[in-house]
C-alpha cells in the first residue's frame, strides 16, 4: 500500500511538472511584447535622430544613430521570434509621438532612454524571465541590454565631443552583430561578437580587409 501512494505521489509531481513546462511565462511574454514595442519606437526615433545630426553637420553622430537604429530593429526582432516560439502573437509596433531637438538634445534624450532601459526595463524584465523559468525571453533581453549598455557609453562620448567642439574625432564606421544586436566601431570591433560568439564577418558593415592590410 505504501508502495502504491509514493507511486501515486509520484506521478502526481511529474504531471505538476509537465504542467509547469509547458505553460506560457505569462509576465514574460508581456515583457517581450513592451520590449518589442519599446525598441521600435526607439529604432524610428534613432532613424529621425539621425536625418537631425546630417542637418545640423554631425556626419559621425548621425552614423552613431543609424547603427544604433539598426541594433534596436535586431532587438525587436528576436523579441517577436521568442513570442512566437511561446506560442503568441505580435502586431504592429504602437510608434507614439516624440520630438526632434538639436542633436545635443537628441543626444541626451537617448542618454536617459538607454539609462532607463539599463537600469529600471530590462533589469526587471530579466528577473521575471528568470523567475518564470523562460531562458529565451531572459537570453534575449541580456543581449538587449548588453547593447544598451554601450549605446549608452557611446552616446555619452558623442555628448562630450560636442560640448568640446571635437566631433570628428568619433568613429565613423559601425558594425551590428545581426544575432543580438551588438554594436561596435571600428576601433573596438572583435573577431567574434561577446555576447553571442557570430564571427565578425557575419556583422552588419563588415568589409573585408585587402590583402596586406
Amino acid at each position: 500500500m505504501r508502495i502504491f501512494f509514493r507511486l501515486m505521489l509520484l506521478l502526481s509531481i511529474a504531471a505538476l511538472f509537465c504542467y509547469c513546462s509547458g505553460s506560457k511565462p505569462k509576465k514574460s511574454v508581456e515583457n517581450l511584447k513592451s520590449a518589442f514595442n519599446q525598441e521600435s519606437v526607439t529604432a524610428e526615433k534613432y532613424s529621425r535622430f539621425a536625418q537631425k545630426a546630417l542637418q545640423e553637420g554631425f556626419d559621425t553622430i548621425s552614423q552613431l544613430f543609424i547603427a544604433a537604429a539598426k541594433s534596436e530593429i535586431i532587438h525587436a526582432s528576436n523579441y517577436v521570434k521568442v513570442i512566437q516560439k511561446y506560442g503568441g502573437n505580435v502586431g504592429a509596433a504602437e510608434i507614439a509621438s516624440f520630438e526632434v531637438k538639436t542633436t545635443a538634445e537628441n543626444l541626451q534624450s537617448a542618454i536617459n532612454g538607454e539609462t532607463f532601459k539599463v537600469l529600471t526595463m530590462y533589469s526587471g524584465f530579466i528577473r521575471d524571465a528568470e523567475n518564470e523559468k523562460a531562458p529565451d525571453a531572459a537570453k534575449s533581453f541580456t543581449w538587449a541590454s548588453d547593447s544598451e549598455k554601450k549605446h549608452l557609453k557611446y552616446f555619452r562620448q558623442a555628448m562630450a565631443t560636442i560640448v568640446n567642439g571635437n566631433e570628428t574625432n568619433l568613429p565613423y564606421t559601425w558594425l551590428i552583430c545581426p544575432t543580438c544586436g551588438n554594436t561596435y566601431n571600428t576601433t573596438d570591433v572583435k573577431e567574434m561578437c561577446d555576447f553571442c560568439l557570430n564571427k565578425q564577418e557575419n556583422f552588419v558593415g563588415y568589409q573585408a580587409k585587402a590583402e596586406g592590410e
